[in-house]
């Protein structure tokens, strides 16, 4: 029996085969609009994902970064640019959490683009700054209870994905801790090793160095189970918080309009390529899930996640002007 990523691919190539308008796509490259700077796990992800996908479709996948505004300047961008099959957005949870926290975005979140494929999915780790008078979940939430306002956390930037959990986290637990936002994760990164804040939501992908040089220390893991390159550290729901969960997911979109053979051929490739040998074992060395899907998979998944969002977000309190 054929695997997934078989079948995808034969897809991609009987479409790029075949008659129609579309027979010499892509004749020209293919921009990939970036909504955080690089560096992170999702640029590190996305980067692997598209260079086996270039190859595929014999045209490079471009990237060009946008960052800032919680993804919407990127996601601004794809929905004004032309539905012609040469520009994607990356979409991350922050994708389908705006319009929680966001009474106007400018654009619609389901109509202004088209599913293309859910690329991988990534648990959350809570770390950090070595000198934390702490090192497990009990005592950051000891120590935030004893000490109000002397703890804050950094994040992506307001609404972003390790924002939001967090936020959910510390109102879960009862406790406060000052948020600090930044223009991507990796100057959030930078200011938790210089002690600027004192903790954070990474990834094993681009923290698991700074692990196992003692630059953070890893408080707990958000996933469903323990993350196999770190089995001594307990999940947020084994540490009294059952049923709790922090991922990031990393799929692709693109303008609404774009031909469904364009988009077919387009999940196709980036299935493949996030499924060759030496990217599968990266990503696998990283934390990182491999989780191809087609655009009709990916469309349900953000359908479910608006309204997961909208709810956690009302009856957590959290706003974009926190």
């Amino acid at each position: 029996m054929k695997s997934k990523s078989t079948r995808l691919a034969a897809l991609a190539l009987c479409l790029l085969a075949s008659g129609g308008a579309l027979a010499a796509w892509p004749e020209q490259p293919i921009r990939v609009l970036m909504p955080f700077p690089p560096g992170g796990t999702v640029d590190v992800v996305t980067r692997l994902a598209c260079a086996e996908a270039s190859a595929i479709l014999g045209k490079p996948l471009v990237l060009d970064y946008k960052a800032g505004a919680a993804g919407i300047i990127a996601t601004e961008a794809a929905a004004r640019s032309p539905g012609d099959g040469y520009t994607i957005v990356i979409a991350t949870p922050n994708h389908t959490i705006n319009p929680a926290l966001r009474k106007q975005l400018p654009y619609n979140t389901e109509a202004d683009f088209v599913p293309v494929s859910l690329i991988a999915t990534v648990p959350e780790l809570l770390i950090a700054h070595p000198s934390a008078p702490f090192d497990d979940m009990a005592g950051f939430l000891r120590y935030a209870k004893a000490n109000p306002g002397k703890l804050n956390y950094s994040s992506a930037g307001i609404g972003t994905l390790p924002h939001v959990t967090m936020e959910a986290l510390l109102r879960r637990a009862g406790v406060k801790v000052a948020h600090v936002a930044y223009k991507g994760a990796a100057p959030a990164l930078t200011d938790l090793l210089a002690g600027v804040v004192q903790l954070k939501y990474d990834t094993y992908a681009t923290s698991s160095q700074l692990i196992s040089a003692g630059k953070v220390k890893v408080l707990a893991t958000a996933g469903r189970k323990r993350l196999e390159q770190l089995p001594g550290v307990p999940t947020v729901a084994e540490s009294g918080f059952p049923g709790y969960e922090g991922y990031l997911w990393i799929g692709a979109l693109a303008p609404r309009g774009t031909p469904p053979e364009a988009v077919r051929a387009l999940s196709a490739a980036l299935a493949k390529g996030v499924q060759a040998p030496k990217v599968l074992d990266r990503l696998r060395a990283d934390g990182v899930e491999v989780g191809a899907s087609t655009p009709e998979e990916f469309g349900r998944l953000i359908a479910a996640e608006l309204k997961f969002w909208a709810k956690l977000v009302a009856e957590a309190g959290i706003t974009a002007a926190d």
